[in-house]
């Protein structure tokens, strides 16, 4: 049971402990990236007194046993870091490690400008401007650079030079790095304006010590000290509660963060070391084409990985405790939940992480089997974490063709069941424990059941923001889909030679023309892949014109015989007669008949339209009729998508 306690504490001790490595920071915080208006902002309320906001640290027990790498306040000397901290800090690191850069460390302060350019600043508080009683206290704010010249007109214009301490008296102008210090500084500024015997600037000053500088010194801030009691997870979830700002923290800086406190670098497993390539450019780079900067496996996180590593760990305490005998309402869950990659061990990580990283690079090497080339057109990236861990569990015999097969429906009902949209990870603990029975002869898994397409849905999937729309193009491709133009199937090498991408067959402009509506026209049931020049050739004009092209030939495009043109149409899912003849309404209904057909071939499941009747001894699947099978609609759908996303046309 965790408890915390609530004292305020000077700002000029916080930054002194800084400074000291008494407060370090917990190595999933990241570093700081302030910029430098920010960080003017924060100055001026702590000149104005006002407050900005209370800190949270977790207290270290003495003596114990580190449960997080930490690391000082970005800044702070050499010797701080061996140092073992009192307190880290959870909440605040961008304030503190601010203030600590600005007001006490005498070195030039690197941050970004509001467009991310890395500048080096030394901060003043300009006397006059700061004591205006209707003045903007941000604007007193002023930062200056390296060499503490503001220049205009190319670097040829000196606007403000503050590079020696007689320059900034001249210019009353107050190095903020000395506000806890400022003895010296005030010494200096009264010697230099009592010889040019001009008391008034000494009066001036005073007035700026009692109302800017004296904020800074009685400054009190709020911390909310966590005990030494508190569980690491419970430090987890507070640091994410209380951190709204910025890039939420996910679990694998978490993780991070733990394993190194046992000596293991993490991070360097995933980004590199020493000119070495880390996990993530290796799966990254793995299996690209030749014009590609990056392959299938381009957006694989960090957490994905992990995923997949407790998904098989779990499942393997799982495994031993059946085997030795546990009864089944005490055995341990499967999980890849956020709070199993938390409490996953260094060991089990260390166990699984080389099989898990051949079981990414075996993914893209099955999906591009199943003609998925590139990352816009995976249709779930979700479902690659379990695929990942079921052919990292089954090994080599993964590209056996009886194996494949059985994968490829497990991977097609997934997809055409629209099950990988949301609550995604009770279903990959039911997958790596399922589908590897079932390769070896158990019976089918639950997405293989539940994966059943909604007829109704196929006419509204307009974007490659539906997952199903994805895959109906794959399977076309793998069901033999021949261009048009070339006459070749579109392997891997013609997909990129030739530029293949999702088009319309009844051209978008001949639709808007014929005065048919979007949500008529713009779906799936009329696109199919396509070369990029083939697609020009089909123009805005009716396919009975475009054909004519093609059988006739165009500009330098040669004639193709009708009959190889119709067995081209043909492996499209294409009726080339209701093409011929412009028959848009008789088209749509037939082809959306054949992709129900190339659908139920790939999941295993006869799909029946509503109103339709199944053929005679036929086992259907009523989606409708049976709660248990009914899928929620895909959370990528969307139907009001625009036109122009990702057409092609």
């Amino acid at each position: 049971m965790a408890s915390f306690k609530t004292n305020p504490i000077s700002l000029k001790e916080l930054l002194l402990d800084c400074e000291a490595g008494n407060i370090q920071l917990p190595d999933f915080q990241r570093s700081w990236v302030w910029d430098e208006d920010r960080i003017k902002s924060l100055i001026a309320s702590v000149s104005q007194a006002f407050p900005v906001g209370a800190l949270m640290a977790l207290d270290m027990k003495p003596g114990a046993d580190e449960t997080f790498a930490r690391r000082p306040v970005q800044g702070a000397p050499e010797s701080a870091t061996a140092r073992k901290p009192k307190q880290l800090l959870l909440d605040g690191q961008q304030r503190m490690t601010s203030l600590y850069q600005t007001c006490v460390r005498r070195e030039v302060v690197t941050t970004i400008t509001p467009r991310q350019k890395e500048v080096k600043r030394w901060f003043y508080i300009d006397i006059l401007a700061s004591l205006k009683p209707d003045g903007n206290r941000e604007e007193a704010i002023v930062g200056v650079p390296e060499d503490r010249k503001v220049k205009s007109n190319f670097d040829r214009t000196v606007e403000l030079d503050l590079s020696t301490q007689e320059l900034e008296f001249e210019k009353l102008m107050f190095p903020l790095n000395q506000v806890f210090d400022y003895d010296g500084w005030q010494t200096a500024f009264m010697q230099h304006y009592l010889a040019k015997d001009q008391s008034d600037k000494l009066t001036l000053f005073f007035e700026f010590k009692k109302r800017v500088l004296d904020n800074f010194t009685t400054y009190q801030v709020p911390v909310i000290a966590l005990d030494d009691q508190t569980s690491h997870a419970a430090v987890c979830l507070v640091f994410e509660k209380v951190n709204t700002g910025g890039k939420p923290l996910d679990a694998f800086e978490l993780v991070t963060a733990m394993y190194a406190a046992q000596g293991h670098r993490l991070r360097d497993d995933w980004l590199g070391a020493d000119g070495k390539p880390g996990l993530q450019q290796r799966l990254m780079l793995f299996g690209r084409a030749a014009e590609q900067r990056y392959g299938l496996l381009e957006k694989v996180a960090s957490t994905d990985v992990l995923q997949a590593i407790s998904l098989l760990h779990t499942a393997k305490v799982r495994e031993d405790e059946i085997a030795s005998g546990k009864k089944e309402s005490d055995l341990s869950a499967v999980r890849a939940t956020r709070q199993s990659l938390l409490d996953l061990p260094l060991e089990a990580y260390k166990t699984y992480c080389e099989g898990v990283e051949q079981g990414f690079k075996n993914v893209a090497k099955f999906l591009r089997q199943l003609h998925v080339h590139r990352v816009i057109d995976l249709p779930y990236q979700g479902q690659l974490v379990p695929l990942a861990a079921i052919l990292a569990k089954i090994g080599a015999k993964w590209d056996h063709t009886t194996v494949k097969d059985k994968l490829a429906r497990w991977y097609w009902c997934g997809i055409f069941g629209e099950l990988y949209g949301s609550a995604i990870e009770s279903r990959f603990a039911k997958d790596i424990l399922e589908v590897p029975l079932w390769l070896d002869g158990g019976p089918e898994p639950s997405t293989v059941r539940d994966g059943v397409f909604r007829a109704e849905r196929m006419r509204s999937m307009r974007t490659r923001q539906s997952a199903a729309y994805k895959g109906i193009h794959a399977l076309l491709m793998g069901e033999g889909a021949i261009d048009f133009r070339s006459g070749q199937h579109f392997t891997d090498t013609i997909f990129f030679d030739e530029g293949v991408d999702i088009h319309h067959i009844f051209p978008w402009d001949w639709c808007k023309k014929a005065g048919l509506a979007a949500p008529a026209f713009d779906t799936v049931v009329n696109k199919t892949p396509l070369g990029y020049r083939t697609n020009r050739i089909l123009g805005g004009v009716a396919p009975s014109r475009y054909l004519e092209r093609l059988e006739n030939g165009y500009g330098d495009v040669p004639p193709i015989e009708r009959s190889k043109l119709d067995a081209y149409l043909l492996s499209h899912c294409i009726n080339p007669d209701l093409l011929r003849t412009d028959q848009f309404d008789a088209f749509m209904a037939d082809r959306e008949q054949r992709l129900l057909a190339l659908i139920s071939k790939a999941t295993g499941h006869q799909i029946v339209k509503a109103g339709a009747v199944p053929e005679e001894g036929t086992d259907v699947v009523d989606p409708e009729a049976d709660p248990e099978i009914a899928m929620p609609v895909d959370s990528d759908l969307d139907t009001e998508a625009q036109p122009d996303v990702a057409m092609g046309v």
